[in-house]
Parts: C-alpha cells; structure tokens; sequence
C-alpha cells in the first residue's frame, strides 16, 4: 500500500513510521531542518511504545512528485488544510482514501470541494507526540489507535485494508460505519480541554482542582455536546457523564496542544474548536456563554502572541 504522509509531526510522524515499519510505502512530507534530518538519518520515534527508527526513509517536500497513492493521511494544522488540499489532488487516483486527522468536526467537508467526494473519508487520530529535534519524534503514552471510515457509512475494500495494515503495523484501525460519532466524541472531550489549558496557563490538574475553572469547563462540555446534537449528530445520551469521566482520569500533568501553542506564542486552531462551537450555536439559536467567553477571551492569540 501506497501512504503519504502530509505533516510529519507528533500525529503523522508515528503513524507513518509504524506503517512503513510493517512493509508499507510510506512518503514523509516535511519541511525544512526537519525533511533534512529525515533525508539523512531516516525518521525516529521514541518515547513510551519504544523506539521506531525508519532509515533510510523517503521523504519530500513537493507532494506532487509523490505519484498517485492508495492513502493520504492529513496532518497538517488546521489553517493549513486548504493549501495542503490543492497540493494533494495531484496524487488522488481513482480509489485513493484522503484522511484528514486533524481535531475539528469539519476538516473532512473542507477537503471535498477541493479533492473531491470520492476520496475523503473521515479520520480521527488518537495518538500523541511533538517533535523534539529534526528528525526525531517523542510519543507521549502507549496509545495509539486511527480511526476512519467513509462519509457515506458503507464499509470500503479501501477502509478494510488500511485497517488490516493497522493492525499488522501494531496499532488498532477502527473502521467506523457512523465516523462523525468518533469524530465529535474526540470534539467534545477537546474543545473544553483546551479552552481552559490555553485560559489559564495551568495542565489540567491545576485547573481541575479549582471549583470555579471546573465549573466553566462542565459549561463548555454541555454546551459542545448541545450543538452536536443539534446537528444530527448520534452522541450517546449520556456523552457529558461520559466525557467528564475521560477528564477525570487523565494525569494532572496532561496539557493539550493549543495550550501549548499558545505558551509558545504559535498560531493556535481556536477558531475551529471554541470558535466553531459558537458558529454552530448560532446556526441552531443555542446559547454558548461559556465557549462565547473562552473565545472572546483568547482570540488575540489566534495568529501568534500579539504585538
């Protein structure tokens, strides 16, 4: 099987070391100090599952010299997608899947008018790493699973063997018959988890302990869960039970990448979680104050630190 990986970070980095690992023809696209390392001492992923070293591994800059491919995992940022879209229609076949992992619930309807119907599928990355150095990738966790399916909720050949070559490559593919559930479950859990990593400069067990930043946090959750219902999506009856649950197993040192965007004064994808919330929440006359008030109070930092 084909792969393309676009945006050889801490999502597309170990998948697409543990898919080339296990036989796949997997091309890296990355940029600058980073496509150089790759070039020259393969790709490295270490960190909780071990240590992957793909050497030597194929890696470009130019999407277009890739050639037509059976997969295209999407890993850019959000602001991206579009620019990364247009680069990728030159290696779409017939039967070529493009599946974008990013965090939001709409990158797959982006992509469409740009790749076309027939390739996007939907995807939803569970996995966790940053770049540390040029070349090499830190994974945080012994998670790491992928799910995807198509939009239409009919179960591909295409779909089945990406999930067959999961498995093979030591990780679990989920193919989903209904992919926006899973989508806007990782949604749910997200948007009110990085809102308040980004507010309050704290990982989560700081804020977590406070009864006032935990009650703006509940808010958000519901009013997340609120708007995907409204938009027809299948969430269980009880996904705000469920999901405060998920928040509070997770280790009072977990931050979320938005936050860390912002401690580093990077471009940050609220407008695609909070800000996409208070969209949706107008589209269907339901309240938002809490999501409203995270966006409003962040939205400065939306291209970087301000001036």
């Amino acid at each position: 099987m084909r792969i393309a990986v676009i945006g050889t970070g801490g999502i597309g980095g170990p998948y697409g070391a543990s898919l080339a690992k296990a036989g796949a023809d997997v091309t890296f696209v990355a940029r600058g100090a980073h496509l150089a390392a790759i070039r020259e001492n393969g790709l490295r992923i270490e960190g909780d599952r071990g240590a992957t070293h793909i050497r030597p591994a194929r890696a470009t800059e130019d999407i277009a010299e890739i050639g037509a491919v059976d997969v295209v995992l999407c890993c850019v940022k959000l602001w991206d997608l579009e620019g990364a879209a247009k680069q990728i229609r030159a290696i779409v076949g017939a039967q070529t899947a493009v599946i974008p992992l990013q965090n939001g619930i709409d990158a797959a309807e982006r992509l469409i008018p740009i790749v076309g119907h027939e390739a996007v599928m939907g995807g939803m990355a569970f996995v966790t790493g940053e770049i540390v150095a040029p070349g090499v990738i830190r994974q945080t966790g012994t998670y790491q699973r992928m799910t995807f399916g198509e939009l239409d909720g009919h179960l591909s050949d295409r779909g089945t063997r990406l999930r067959d070559l999961c498995e093979a490559a030591g990780f679990e593919g989920v193919l989903s018959p209904d992919i926006m559930i899973p989508v806007w479950e990782k949604f749910i859990l997200l948007v009110p988890l990085s809102g308040l990593n980004a507010l309050t400069r704290l990982p989560l067990g700081k804020w977590r302990d406070d009864p006032d930043l935990l009650a703006l946090y509940e808010a958000a959750l519901r009013e997340t869960v609120s708007v995907g219902v409204a938009e027809g999506v299948g969430l269980a009856p009880d996904s705000v039970d469920k999901t405060l649950g998920q928040m509070h197993s997770m280790p009072p040192h977990h931050t979320t990448s938005m936050g860390n965007d912002l401690m580093r004064g990077n471009r940050l994808e609220l407008p695609w979680f909070a800000g996409k919330v208070v969209e949706l929440g107008r589209r269907h006359r339901i309240p938002t104050p809490a999501n409203g008030f995270i966006y409003a109070a962040l939205k400065r930092y939306v291209q970087g630190a301000p001036a």
